[in-house]
């Protein structure tokens, strides 16, 4: 279909011709009457096919749902109407009577009537509850074509191929077939003789108006919803407009342009329109005003038959000779911006408003927009410039168009603009305080324009481009038809391109690190840089999306609010009514505008994505209390902890006995499982039970589940393994009174009973076996016995040559009083804190925004941590960051140098962890330690051990404990292992002190704390421990192993930082050549990838540097990067009354090495850019740059290893 930029097809189907078309009221269901008999029930909005109807014999050419009722009804060729049941799916009855084809059948909008207009030139009126006809109309000389009801009066008009219309007054029906009630005399009479005026057809219903005007057959008819209006189509192509009075109706005008039979038409439900379609294959728009066509749309090879409007939505269907389609006229989207706490958006009349979050109030009309575009196309766009109180409007009129306009101060009422400033194109957006891009697809180029709508700048988009978005601080977003890039408005070339197809919106993170790119069926999340975060589908349209304050996307689709984390979980958090716009998240409100262009504020319940958030973050205080304030329950939840690896967090939540046995089975905790396994009490619980217990070394509960089970053998061997001899003695009488042989001689050989199993055996007439028994226990008298008693001598038997009888060993210390700790138990975390064994959970802690610690952005995921940001109520500690003179920095007390015990050849079990494991920490632990720097140098070129020292020891007196033997004689060594439960010596492995998780919660966090608090010396020194704790380390998994490097990546740019600043403060700023090295080291401190909030600080630094020293141009750099990474209040303030100072006149008094739009690292030895595609050398542990003639020398960040040495890598983890 050649469609204008503003018909939007929201569903097409493909089948034979469609002759009827019926909207359901309330659910997104359309049915479709077919040439070929049958009849569609779709789901417009899913796309699919919910049930055929196949009873009518030919084309079906009417259609209508009830308005309230289950019901529709249907008539076609076969001269029937049918009402059905969509429910039972059924024809309830069938209505005879036409005799001929059946046209149009319609509903009543109150009574129980359907109305009928048939070729056999009558209209008819049918009572549906009792099934009977009670009017039939008759007039027309030829086929009556349509035939409707008027929405709210006793009115009736119907259209025929006698080339008339004609409205009918059924005032007198409605009397006829209304409940009784107090009547006239001249009442009563009229209705006794009720018969006779049938006959007659005076009373019931009367021809109060024949329209004629029509020069061929008029094939449709239809009241206008409020205004004494009527619209019809004929065979003479054309649109006809009447009006009527109670007396008269007369022809108002014609709209001419169909150039074919015109087959329908009707009005728009809310404006002043006409739509009209036509075997011309088109659909036709026309100004009910002024009875112009404002629109058409054509397609190739379909005639159009039928048109339909939706009876509350923005909807309208056509049937054409392949199917049906659902469109809308223009989008319904409000155009919108915000600001602040302040909402900007145009309403339906095209009004300017302006709507407040904090007082969740909205203005009067700011200005009009009445003059923009076409009157029927509502604005598409709207772009906010807070510095200029500008906005910048577009609209799809005219192939494109856009008006710049300032807004006045105060709201006066529905004013015109009168500097508005006007031009062509689709797409245009502010990239700047005073620069807006416009896109023009025609000439596929994007200009750059100051205020005065003067282009300063041309751009040349990616050929087949489609729209543009802003992208970033002096960037854009261009998109087309499969890929997104984001362009450098400055440097004029493109950054990064995604394949991410049909994007049509893109909505920016509060902090500016992410954005989520949404088109029709998908959400795409992407950082600043345009790298792929996550992305998901969904079955139903995508309409709009929001950010709350805890970096968790809210979107909408037409039916639900949804949300989305990072890592791509995702689910439902509530459903809608009607389809709203989603433009801002606060806590439990969600504000969004509804298709009526109103602010709407709905409340939902964060609960289930703040926990799942605080999971992935690992926030176990933010977990504790949610599931302590909240009832979050529910399969979904249960089934994502499983997935998630935290059946113990699921373990609280599950309340079916089931559930929770399998859930506490699969956490280990076995107090729960026997007690769900005693209420179920079912074999198949007691033998997993049994089978997880024992691998726990919890003997009494396997003890309880064999007895559960009567497995008396495993009973037996599980006493004689525990040293239990009474228990053992009362199995073997157990097994007596069962009469079971076998078990009861197995329980004598364990018992070391012999006499036992010597009686058993007579008692079974096996007495060889008794007699070899009792020879090889030296039982002479029992041996004669059973001599005697078998009539044999012992010269006639021959036994081979018998060693001493064996004896089961007696138990030295028996262990039946206490359970084996074979399995690790130790808690989580979060199982501590629900057994009370954790403080400091205090319900205050919880942060400000949504529940939660702020963490921002790019920086979030890339540590094990969640803290380091910089909150509202931690101005006061960075106030040290207010920069410049003397800053007066703790220093932490020296290392106690720990004299080494003898690390020598130590003990065997020292000797095997050295040949066990590749790991440095190891043979640390084994006292090896010139093997373990012999495994460094080849791991990460270590060739400078002395700051290693510290380290070494650590690790070498954690692996050992010693006990005080007797006076004079050397302490027992016990070494103390990592892998408890493991038996072959050859994967024993010591423990390793200052694990990862340790380092990651308290020594990452000192780290930021001093970083915080602007103490560096001390901030340096712990990075630096950081960095030497993981070189020599130990991990559990290749999971922990990616958590290493994630640490030491972040040990190592804040190492890096915090040397550059140190550099600066240390230098003399007299003189013109440290002033400028003073410059390039504060800009050099915004470079490396700190947390954001700790970005922020070294970015006010350098702002509030590079202003005092008249260098205005870097500091509106980083005036202009503090803004767009947001956070803290002041700094943001701060921020903007230096950019508005800079604005004025941006240059830099002294130049300085430092390109602002250039990519570059910083050399940790000179601390001078490296630029990209320079040569550099690495340190090969912890991935610092350096320039190529610092090779050879010492890593400045690690000061351990040889910058550029080769080397393996970094061995933690021995699988």
């Amino acid at each position: 279909m050649q469609s204008s930029p503003s018909m939007l097809t929201k569903f097409e189907s493909k089948s034979s011709r469609a002759k009827g078309i019926a909207f359901h009221p309330k659910r997104p269901w359309i049915l479709v009457s077919l040439h070929s008999s049958t009849i569609q029930l779709w789901d417009y909005r899913m796309g699919t096919l919910i049930d055929r109807f196949e009873e009518h014999d030919g084309p079906v050419r009417g259609i209508d749902f009830h308005k309230t009722q289950p019901l529709f009804v249907s008539g076609g060729d076969d001269y029937k109407i049918k009402v059905w049941s969509y429910q039972s799916r059924r024809c309830l009855f069938t209505l005879n009577g036409h005799l001929d084809y059946v046209r149009t059948v319609f509903f009543h909008h109150e009574l129980p009537w359907i109305l009928s207009s048939s070729d056999d030139q009558t209209i008819r009126i049918w009572n549906w509850q009792n099934r009977s006809l009670i009017c039939t109309m008759t007039g027309h000389n030829h086929y009556a074509m349509c035939a409707q009801f008027h929405p709210r009066d006793d009115l009736i008009v119907s259209a025929s191929l006698d080339q008339s219309v004609r409205v009918w007054d059924i005032s007198g029906l409605r009397k006829k077939h209304s409940a009784p009630t107090s009547m006239t005399f001249e009442d009563q009479m009229a209705r006794a003789n009720s018969n006779q005026a049938d006959m007659f057809g005076n009373t019931d219903a009367i021809v109060k108006f024949v329209l004629e005007g029509h020069d061929r057959g008029v094939n449709w008819v239809s009241f206008h919803p409020t205004l004494p209006l009527i619209v019809s189509s004929g065979d003479d192509r054309l649109v006809k407009l009447w009006r009527m009075s109670e007396t008269k109706a007369w022809e108002v005008d014609t709209c001419r342009g169909h150039f074919q039979n015109s087959s329908a038409c009707l009005f728009h439900p809310h404006q002043d329109l006409i739509l009209s379609v036509g075997e011309d294959k088109t659909i036709r728009v026309w100004d009910l005003n002024k009875r112009t066509s404002v629109q058409s749309f054509k397609r190739e090879n379909d005639r159009f038959w039928v048109i339909a409007a939706h009876p509350e939505i923005n909807l309208f269907a056509a049937g054409h000779d392949n199917g049906v389609m659902v469109f809308k006229l223009e989008r319904e989207r409000p155009a919108s911006a915000i600001h602040q706490n302040q909402l900007f958006y145009v309403d339906k009349q095209k009004m300017v408003r302006c709507y407040d979050f904090s007082k969740k109030s909205d203005s009067s009309p700011l200005l009009s927009l009445r003059k923009l575009g076409s009157p029927w196309m509502p604005p598409r766009t709207l772009s906010y410039n807070p510095a200029e109180r500008a906005i910048l409007v577009t609209s799809p009129a005219e192939n494109g168009v856009y008006e710049l306009v300032h807004l006045p101060k105060d709201a006066a009422g529905a004013i015109e603009p009168t500097d508005a400033r006007k031009g062509a194109g689709t797409s245009a957006v502010f990239v700047a305080r005073n620069r807006f891009a416009v896109f023009s697809p025609s000439s596929q180029q994007i200009d750059i324009k100051d205020l005065s709508n003067s282009a300063t700048k041309t751009i040349k988009p990616p050929p087949g481009t489609t729209d543009v978005f802003f992208g970033g601080t002096g960037c854009l977003l261009l998109t087309t038809s499969a890929v997104v890039a984001l362009y450098d408005i400055q440097q004029k070339k493109q950054l990064a391109e995604l394949a991410v197809p049909g994007v049509k919106y893109v909505i920016w993170s509060n902090d500016g690190l992410y954005a989520a790119l949404l088109s029709k069926h998908n959400v795409t999340i992407v950082t600043k840089s345009l790298e792929q975060v996550s992305t998901l589908h969904e079955t139903i349209r995508i309409k709009s999306a929001a950010w709350d304050d805890a970096g968790v996307l809210l979107y909408s689709t037409l039916n639900h609010i949804k949300y989305t984390l990072l890592n791509g979980d995702n689910g439902i958090v509530r459903t809608l009514d009607q389809t709203v716009y989603i433009v801002r998240v606060k806590a439990r409100s969600v504000f969004c505008l509804d298709r009526q262009s109103k602010p709407k504020v709905l409340d939902v319940d964060p609960t289930e994505y703040r926990f799942k958030l605080a999971l992935v973050k690992r926030n176990y205080e933010e977990m504790l209390q949610i599931i302590k304030t909240s009832s979050l329950v529910g399969q979904s939840i249960i089934s994502y902890l499983q997935k998630k690896g935290y059946p113990e967090i699921a373990l609280q939540f599950v309340q079916d006995p089931q559930t929770r046995f399998e859930l506490a089975i699969e956490c280990g905790n076995l107090d729960v499982a026997v007690e769900m396994a005693k209420q179920l009490d079912r074999p198949k619980l007691w033998t997993r039970l049994g089978t997880e217990a024992l691998a726990h070394g919890n003997h009494q509960v396997v003890e309880m589940a064999y007895q559960k089970l009567r497995q008396f053998d495993k009973l037996s061997f599980l006493y004689l393994s525990t040293g239990d001899e009474s228990k053992l003695a009362r199995m073997a009488k157990i097994a007596e009174h069962r009469g079971d042989s076998q078990s009861r001689f197995q329980n004598a050989l364990y018992l070391g009973d012999v006499d036992t199993r010597v009686q058993m055996l007579k008692e079974l007439d096996l007495y060889p076996l008794a007699y070899a028994t009792a020879k090889s226990s030296g039982m002479e008298d029992e041996c004669q016995s059973i001599l005697e008693a078998t009539g044999f001598t012992e010269d006639q038997i021959t036994l081979p040559t018998m060693g001493k009888a064996l004896q089961p060993p007696k138990p030295i210390v028996p262990t039946h009083q206490a359970n084996w700790p074979v399995k690790a138990a130790s808690h989580s975390f979060f199982e501590k804190a629900l057994l009370g064994e954790v403080g400091g959970l205090e319900e205050d802690t919880m942060a400000a925004s949504n529940g939660f610690d702020h963490i921002d952005g790019a920086e979030a995921d890339e540590g094990p941590t969640r803290d380091g940001a910089l909150g509202e109520d931690e101005d006061e500690d960075a106030a040290g960051w207010d920069m410049g003179d003397d800053i007066n920095v703790e220093v932490e007390a020296d290392f106690v140098n720990v004299e080494s015990a003898d690390a020598g050849s130590g003990s065997s079990e020292a000797d095997l962890w050295a040949r066990n494991s590749p790991i440095a920490a190891d043979h640390v632990a084994a006292g090896s330690f010139d093997t373990a720097m012999q495994l460094l140098n080849r791991q990460v070129g270590a060739v400078h051990f002395a700051p290693l020292k510290p380290r070494f020891l650590e690790i070498y007196q954690a692996t050992k404990t010693y006990l005080p033997g007797m006076p004079g004689l050397p302490p027992i060594v016990n070494y103390v292992r990592r892998t408890v439960e493991e038996e072959d010596t050859r994967k024993v492995l010591p423990i390793v002190p200052r694990d990862i998780e340790t380092i990651a919660s308290v020594d990452l966090q000192e780290g930021y704390g001093a970083m915080r608090s602007n103490r560096l010396d001390d901030g340096l020194k712990t990075f630096k421990r950081i960095l030497h704790s993981l070189m020599v380390n130990a991990v559990s998994s290749q999971q922990q192993v990616k958590e290493a490097v994630k640490i030491i990546s972040t040990a190592t740019e804040y190492t890096l930082a915090m040397s550059i600043e140190l550099e600066r403060r240390a230098l003399s700023t007299d003189g013109e050549a440290n002033l400028k090295k003073s410059l390039e080291l504060s800009a050099y401190f915004t470079i490396p990838k700190l947390e954001v909030a700790h970005r922020q600080l070294a970015l006010s630094a350098a702002m509030k540097f590079a202003f005092a020293n008249k260098n205005l141009s870097s500091a509106l750099s980083f005036s202009n990067r503090i803004i767009a990474n947001g956070g803290s209040p002041k700094l943001v303030e701060q921020a903007k009354k230096v950019k508005s100072q800079c604005e004025r006149s941006p240059q830099d008094k002294i130049d300085i090495e430092y390109d602002q739009f250039a990519e570059f690292d910083i050399c940790a030895a000179s601390h001078t850019p490296i630029y990209h595609g320079s040569p550099n050398a690495k340190c090969p542990f912890d991935g610092s740059l350096y320039h190529s003639q610092y090779k050879g020398q010492a890593c400045r960040i690690c000061e351990v290893c040889e910058i550029g040495a080769p080397a393996s890598g970094i061995r933690l983890f021995a699988s």
